[in-house]
């Protein structure tokens, strides 16, 4: 039997650090940045962490 495949689109959005948190990048920050504030914009940067109920979603996808 081969082997199974992580999922490419999910292995480039999120990263698993060493305590087994998700790492992810925050949403709304593609496109249409006029009407938004330069502080939310400014904290729309920073990466944040993965709810454990969808971690468990994403985990199950990196992990194949």
């Amino acid at each position: 039997m081969p082997k199974m495949k992580s999922h490419r689109g999910s292995a480039k959005r999120f990263k698993i650090k060493k305590s087994g948190v998700i790492k992810r990048a925050k949403a709304f920050k593609s496109h249409k940045l006029n009407h938004k504030t330069r502080k939310r914009k400014r904290n729309l940067r920073k990466a944040s962490y993965m709810l454990p109920s969808n971690a468990k979603v994403v985990r199950k996808m990196l992990l194949k």
